[in-house]
């Protein structure tokens, strides 16, 4: 498969920090724009043939690397100061700003991957999208965890996240094979989201649920039965959160789309073309 072609930009986010972005273009008229907001420590270089394929669709496809991630780290994560938060209000808003403006009047999409559908309440301008896309998304409290890594949950926040973060000065996640190296406020706010019940909201508290009721644009969600980290309870406690939009559930396992495994990353492989994009995503792109 050749390699889809991109433009790279790099952007300001809102306080002033540099966002590594890449634009892939239709050839002719967009049909849309779909900006794709990754899951935690996945640097956007993963979402490469996705977002070639959605352009080869007519959609203006942008992906981002939040602050600290991949071509977005500006240095040393130890001298890093940001959490999960300003990875929405920061890197979210400013990157939607810029897809919103060069999509102009067309349908503007949010297709958000595991922690890229958590954040989108925090994004400024929301308001905006025309239709929210999670993948593989879910609440990450640990023990509703699916129980393939339940375990290794309990290990990683009672034990590796607080004594590597605090030797290290970052998460050193690369080193011991888990989620990727990460800033210290990240996984620190994290790692309080993960240990509570009610995940996220629980842990910010009603200002978090608050912004989620502020969410009234449509929202479609992907997931799979075969997700090693996301369980049925995690995806409905998270979408539970979105309680002012309307919401189309979408639960897939592989023997129905005649895969042996999707798994929380697999949907992004060129290889589910056929078994996922066309039929399952493409519907969800079409006009309301």
């Amino acid at each position: 498969m050749t390699a889809p072609e991109f433009r790279l930009r790099t952007l300001e986010n809102r306080k002033g920090r540099p966002l590594a972005s890449r634009w892939y273009a239709p050839r002719g008229e967009p049909l849309g724009a779909v900006l794709i907001a990754p899951a935690i420590g996945v640097p956007q270089r993963f979402y490469r043939d996705f977002a070639g394929w959605l352009a080869e669709r007519g959609y203006l496809t942008v992906t981002f690397d939040y602050l600290g991630i991949g071509e977005s780290l500006p240095g040393s994560l130890r001298a890093l100061d940001v959490n999960v938060s300003d990875w929405g209000r920061d890197d979210g808003s400013a990157v939607l700003d810029a897809v919103a403006a060069a999509a102009g009047d067309l349908p503007l999409f949010w297709l958000g991957h595991s922690l890229g559908a958590q954040i989108l309440p925090l994004v400024e301008g929301h308001q905006r999208i025309a239709r929210i896309i999670t993948i593989a998304a879910g609440s990450g409290y640990w023990r509703d965890n699916s129980p393939q890594i339940r375990r290794q949950a309990w290990l990683l926040w009672h034990g590796l996240a607080p004594v590597l973060t605090s030797l290290f000065g970052y998460f050193p996640g690369k080193r011991i094979g888990a989620v990727g190296d990460l800033p210290a406020g990240v996984i620190r706010q994290w790692r309080r989201w993960c240990l509570h019940p009610e995940y996220l909201v629980g842990a910010e508290g009603e200002p978090m649920q608050r912004a989620f009721n502020a969410v009234t644009t449509p929202l479609v969600s992907l997931s799979f039965s075969d997700d090693e980290m996301m369980s049925a309870q995690n995806t409905a406690s998270l979408h539970g959160f979105y309680r002012s939009a309307p919401k189309t559930m979408h639960r897939i396992a592989p023997r129905d789309v005649g895969v042996e495994r999707i798994g929380h990353f697999g949907f992004f492989r060129p290889t589910l073309r056929e078994a996922l994009w066309e039929p399952h995503l493409l519907p969800a792109l079409a006009p309301a």
